[in-house]
């Protein structure tokens, strides 16, 4: 079986509404009793926090070079200009999913995964005197399979301030979002405000993931060491630092960071879902079911569970399944805009006009998010002419 091991840009938070876990029997544990030292090399090439915002002198000047010139030809914000900057239709820079990069490296190769593109966001700002807000995105559970390991995929943006100035008013002037993922893949899910610290945590939580995927278990515990330091109750970079102890034959070890986590927060599917493979590596039958218990209960309260099923269903064109899977994600959240949209696809793949109709309608009816609104209304409209 599997571990779930968490990377690439932030932690999905996964949080059950079922009360505490009465399964997995209270042991109190310190954050300081977590760590190994003896048993790990020392790694030299660690970056220190603040230097993955980094860039060379040359590049600063480049970039004050071109926004001066630019941005007065064209009537631009500062924030207005690094958004075209950046974006990739400009020939900026791309989103390509692979290792996660300190700004600097991500400046000169022209792509990186969403934690390095934030990250190289963040550090052109600060050129501009932009002010940044980091946003951790929650989106639906992505998963990815590299090796022995199930990998969780979170997504984080950044979004660009207005400058404010009390003497001018702009009627224009709002807050630019950047987002190196397509608009339409994010489903307008809820974003929480995160700290530069949470950022930098993320950071070197995703090389210590990358480094345990390449089996470079000395380099995964000094990036996970680092992580924690910034934020020391940092669930995702716990899970990982409990997998890496694991794939180390630590096993008293795993346990102790399970439960650490465990304290912190009693609900997380991950942490219970990664500590039911160790129980079921060591033949806890009974603390196993028990735990299992709680995941099989939480998979089926979730609408993103029956959400998956219907989007499969869909995918294979077996539209009368996906029809009830989708119902049955409504019945778990009738507030989600794409369960709706689903349901009105599947109807319309079968004929029922109707059907499809009044579930666009719904769905047109809860989206909040402008580029949603207009594509259900031009869908909307397009079947109104047939």
């Amino acid at each position: 079986m599997s571990v779930v091991l968490q990377r690439l840009t932030v932690m999905i938070s996964l949080l059950a509404g079922i009360g505490a876990c009465t399964a997995v029997p209270e042991q109190s544990v310190d954050a300081p009793s977590l760590w190994q030292d003896q048993y790990f090399l020392p790694v030299s090439d660690i970056p220190e926090p603040t230097s993955i915002f980094a860039l060379p002198p040359a590049v600063v000047r480049d970039v004050r070079f071109d926004f001066q010139h630019q941005s007065v030809a064209q009537r631009l914000s500062a924030q207005q200009w690094l958004a075209k900057y950046l974006s990739a239709a400009e020939g900026g820079f791309r989103y390509q999913d692979n290792d996660t990069r300190i700004a600097a490296d991500t400046f000169y190769q022209r792509h990186g995964n969403c934690m390095s593109l934030v990250i190289l966001t963040a550090a052109l700002a600060k050129i501009l005197d932009v002010h940044v807000i980091f946003q951790s995105v929650k989106v639906a559970p992505v998963w990815d399979q590299q090796g022995n390991f199930n990998l969780l995929n979170g997504h984080i943006n950044v979004r660009l301030k207005a400058a404010s100035d009390s003497n001018v008013y702009q009627a224009s002037a709002a807050d630019l979002l950047v987002d190196f993922v397509p608009t339409e893949t994010l489903r307008a899910y809820q974003t929480d405000k995160i700290d530069e610290s949470m950022v930098q945590a993320m950071f070197f939580n995703n090389l210590a993931a990358e480094a345990m995927v390449n089996n470079q278990w000395h380099r995964a515990y000094a990036m996970l060491k680092v992580s924690l330091s910034l934020q020391p109750q940092f669930i995702a970079a716990l899970n990982n630092l409990a997998i890496l102890y694991r794939n180390n034959h630590q096993l008293p070890m795993t346990e102790r960071v399970y439960r650490y986590a465990l304290q912190l927060q009693p609900q997380n599917l991950t942490t219970l879902y990664n500590f039911a493979v160790l129980l079921d590596m060591q033949g806890r039958w009974d603390e196993w079911i028990a735990v299992h218990r709680i995941l099989e209960l939480e998979r089926i309260r979730n609408p993103y569970y029956y959400y998956g099923m219907a989007q499969q269903a869909y995918r294979e064109q077996r539209f009368t399944d996906a029809i009830r899977w989708y119902q049955l994600a409504i019945e778990k959240a009738d507030y989600r805009h794409e369960f709706y949209f689903g349901l009105s696809r599947s109807y319309w793949a079968l004929g029922e006009r109707k059907q499809a109709l009044n579930s666009l309608k719904k769905a047109l009816q809860l989206s909040r998010d402008d580029n949603w609104t207009l594509r259900y209304q031009a869908k909307l409209n397009a079947l109104r002419q047939h």
